[in-house]
């Protein structure tokens, strides 16, 4: 796949000229120091996110063993009665 080149600094000139401000115009581009910020709650959350999934998942499993029982009591009245 071929590289695609961007000309930043031609895109600001167009923004500028298009009427943003030069502070609006300007992209912020994110350093290493500001990733590694963002990753301990990206980390923090997917821990969370983790544990309510194991919790949903225990819970399913719960009611559909709960169904299933109650299906069987069902299925075999049904047979007593017939």
């Amino acid at each position: 796949m071929p590289a695609t080149t961007f000309d930043t600094h031609k895109f600001v000139r167009h923004l500028k000229d298009a009427g943003f401000e030069e502070k609006q115009a300007e992209p912020e581009t994110a350093t290493r120091h500001d990733l590694k910020e963002l990753e301990l709650p990206l980390k923090t959350d997917e821990q969370m996110l983790r544990g309510e999934m194991h919790a949903m998942e225990y819970r399913m499993t719960i009611k559909l063993g709960g169904m299933i029982a109650a299906s069987v009591a069902v299925i075999a009245a049904l047979v007593k009665l017939f």
